[in-house]
């Protein structure tokens, strides 16, 4: 038997699998087996596939890539959120953020654990309050390596992952096609089985790709990273706005709403001095009434070195009941992980810096790690 390309173990499909098995001279039934020992059973070597031949399980050790990323840090929150520095193949440097259902300020609470995950190292996109892009953009993740977040964070912890939030460093919809064929191996039955929609993509306002989300079969749901409501706010804090402003965001997520027939969630940070005033809330709440959209407000995570600061408490809590006054779904959440740097890419850096692996880098908050 000739060995083909090794797969990468957390990159199988069905369709991989199959090939392989083909290419082995093995029944077709060998592929469930395979899928069934690789995402079922989390087995990291051949050794262990006891129902295979052991030529078969000889031959597979040369045809499947069996790298599993490390857990190079784990920090621990009060609030039992914990953060998860993930090292690639190559080096490179990921984070994975694991978020439990907590008490909001306001709206209900759930027993949902939450994996955010990243889809790129680094980000080429400068909002101007996120740690992801203070580096600079790296490289796209390989599907292989956004689903072996899962895997990895589902092992260290000893938990089930329920819901999964890619809204962890990079912008995800940059990577679209390594993202959906993660996403495609997430959900399917014969890989990690969580269901679509319990997935949710975020973006900080790709139009066309929103619109290209919602073509695909898949259910899985849709995260604004809004943060302003006005062009003004958005240009002043996330420049991906002068490409696609507002009106043009707008009309994309219209677009997904009615395509897929789904409730869009708007994130929002609420940053002192920034969006924060009566005038943003009502901005908002207009818009979200226009998509039929629930909000998720999320005060900022306050960073030494940065201009940027949250709101006081009771600033919160006028912002939170003017857009439920004007018939918005809206809540308002506590912060998560601001004891471990939760907010995304924050880590990173700070192990880069001590590394040496970058000249530097601050300790900058995202504030959007949300469930």
């Amino acid at each position: 038997m000739s060995s083909p390309t090794p797969i990468p173990l957390h990159g199988m499909t069905d369709v991989m699998v199959a090939e392989m098995c083909a290419a082995a001279r093995q029944p077709a039934f060998r592929a469930a087996q395979i899928l069934d020992w690789v995402y079922a059973k989390r087995v990291r070597s051949s050794e262990t596939m006891l129902n295979l031949p052991k030529a078969l399980r000889a031959w597979m050790d040369d045809a499947i890539s069996w790298f599993e990323p490390q857990v190079v840090r784990c920090l621990g929150s009060a609030d039992t959120t914990r953060k998860y520095l993930l090292r690639l193949e190559d080096g490179r440097l990921v984070e994975s953020v694991l978020i439990p259902a907590s008490p909001a300020l306001y709206g209900e609470a759930s027993d949902r654990l939450t994996l955010c995950v990243s889809s790129q190292v680094g980000c080429a996109y400068g909002c101007k309050f996120c740690a992801s892009g203070l580096a600079g953009w790296t490289r796209n993740l390989a599907a292989q390596e956004i689903v072996a977040q899962i895997i990895a964070v589902e092992r260290a912890s000893g938990e089930r992952i329920s819901n999964l939030v890619f809204m962890g460093m990079g912008e995800p919809l940059a990577n679209f096609e390594n993202l959906m064929q993660a996403v495609r191996i997430l959900n399917a039955p014969w890989g990690v089985g969580i269901g679509a929609r319990r997935m949710t993509i975020s973006t900080s306002g790709l139009a066309p790709q929103i619109r290209e989300l919602a073509t695909q079969a898949l259910q899985v749901r849709l995260a604004i990273s809004l943060h302003g409501a006005s062009d003004a706010v958005r240009d002043r804090i996330m420049p991906v706005n002068r490409k696609y402003p507002l009106a043009e965001l707008v009309e994309a997520c219209e677009f997904y709403a009615t395509t897929k027939k789904q409730t869009l969630t708007l994130e929002y940070i609420l940053i002192e001095g920034v969006n924060d005033a009566a005038a943003d809330a009502i901005d908002l709440a207009r818009l979200a009434r226009r998509l039929r959209a629930k909000v998720n407000l999320i005060p900022y995570n306050t960073v030494e070195g940065l201009e940027w600061r949250r709101p006081e408490e009771h600033v919160q809590e006028k912002f939170y009941e003017s857009v439920r006054g004007n018939g918005v779904n809206v809540t308002l959440r506590r912060e998560k992980g601001h004891d471990i740097a939760a907010a995304c890419g924050q880590l990173r850096l700070q192990v880069e810096t001590e590394d040496g692996l970058i000249f530097s880098g601050q300790s900058a908050a995202c504030g959007g790690l949300g469930e």
